[in-house]
């Protein structure tokens, strides 16, 4: 009897859903369809992508000799970092393999953990505590082992000396330094009263051109919005550093970074003209599909041996 009762209450859904299994059926299909679309548009975006990156780098400017842009890959980079970084060391060399990154995010694309993996040791900072809670998850095996540390703090030029010092050990010279938090980078690297980094890494703002000096106005609660105001155009981070005792030694392809080198490490290292105009970039982001990898990035316990 109970059967028979359920069996009645229910047969207003069993018929519903056998009379729409057709559509549910077909949306299902479509949904599959849609998923192969996006697949196969990815894959075109990425081919796309990688051939126009092999055409830029095949352009006679990018194939000079002492220019950078075709040394950069992508390891845990945003984009080509990596490699450019790894150029320039291989041009000057290391002192003490320290770096400091200004910025880190969660640290999975960031300019310094492909070196973390080579031995060196530094400090990430960021203003996040969820990015530093990310840190202390996915990174504990370098924590822990001292290598690597993370500092919570939202950098601003009255601490900025203070955060230097707090984040490197016993006074040594850092060999990198990577500044990258989306609004006052010109002031933070003005504001650093003994800078001495072998290498600077500096995002700077693609859509002021050379000879175009432009810089966002001090603001120590900036949060980065999204939009296109922040930081500063090339050329007034060219002539900041040049008064800090620093060459522009190129950009990378996406027009994101630049990287410039202490002027009594240039040597004949690098292009002889190191102006905003000779190695300025434009913006590319789009580039980063033929950079990506095949599979998301990760991190764990590893051993160099």
């Amino acid at each position: 009897m109970i059967k028979d009762f359920l069996k009645k209450l229910f047969y207003p859904l069993s018929y519903i859903r056998t009379k729409t299994r057709p559509l549910r059926r077909g949306c299902n299909g479509l949904k599959r369809r849609l998923l192969e679309v996006e697949k196969i548009t990815g894959s075109l975006a990425k081919l796309y992508a990688s051939d126009l990156i092999r055409k830029i780098l095949n352009e006679p400017r990018s194939m000079e000799e002492k220019r950078l842009l075709r040394f950069g890959f992508k390891v845990y980079s945003q984009s080509d970092e990596d490699g450019i970084i790894a150029e320039i060391f291989h041009r000057i060399g290391t002192t003490n393999k320290t770096f400091l990154e200004i910025g880190s995010s969660g640290g999975l694309e960031s300019n310094t953990l492909y070196l973390l993996l080579q031995g060196w040791k530094g400090s990430w900072v960021d203003g996040s505590s969820k990015f530093i809670e990310l840190i202390g998850q996915k990174f504990s095996f370098s924590l822990n082992t001292g290598c690597l540390k993370a500092i919570h703090r939202w950098v601003h030029k009255e601490n900025i000396n203070q955060l230097i010092e707090d984040a490197t050990e016993d006074g040594q010279a850092l060999d990198l330094l990577s500044l990258d938090i989306d609004g006052n980078d010109y002031h933070i690297l003005d504001a650093i009263e003994s800078l001495n980094a072998r290498v600077l890494v500096v995002e700077y703002n693609p859509k002021f051109r050379p000879p175009v000096k432009w810089v966002m106005s001090y603001n120590p609660s900036h949060s980065y919005d999204g939009s296109d105001y922040m930081g500063a155009s090339l050329k007034s981070f060219e002539i900041l550093l040049l008064g800090k005792g620093y060459k522009l030694v190129g950009c990378n392809l996406l027009g994101i970074n630049a990287f410039f080198v202490r002027k009594d490490l240039m040597k004949d290292n690098f292009h002889s003209d190191c102006s905003a105009e000779n190695h300025y970039e434009s913006e590319r982001f789009f580039l980063n599909d033929g950079l990506s990898p095949l599979h998301s990035a990760s991190f764990g316990p590893f051993e160099i041996k």
